[in-house]
């Protein structure tokens, strides 16, 4: 499955024990169906090494690949949606992250042979 959209939180990283040694999880929210009247938001995980091969940061638009998984624990059921590819978004209208300022416009140099009053 396929989500495009906007992170607007990235979590901490979570790390545990587990029998097969240490793990290392994180969780992510992605804004998507933006132009609705109400934004839809999913949350979503990587784990181990993806989550430094990725670098995720707050802001960036992109299109995430994932699986949706179910698991039970003591007589609850929990979804787990994890990311296996994240991209940029180039189809986005190239919205850059928050906390960039947009670049400033490109001013042609001034052709001194061209004295217009005005």
């Amino acid at each position: 499955m396929e989500v495009r959209g906007k992170i607007i939180v990235v979590q901490p990283v979570q790390t545990g024990e587990g029998k097969n040694g240490t793990w290392r999880k994180q969780e992510y929210v992605i804004e998507y169906d933006r132009n609705a009247q109400y934004p839809r938001k999913m949350m979503f995980n990587l784990w181990g090494d993806r989550i430094d091969q990725f670098n995720i940061q707050e802001g960036q638009d992109l299109k995430i690949s994932f699986d949706i998984d179910c698991r039970e624990y003591n007589g609850r059921w929990y979804n787990d949606i994890r990311a296996w590819r994240v991209e940029p978004d180039n189809e986005s209208g190239g919205m850059q992250p928050i906390d960039q300022p947009l670049p400033p416009p490109e001013i042609p140099p001034s052709d001194p042979a061209d004295d217009l009053p005005f």
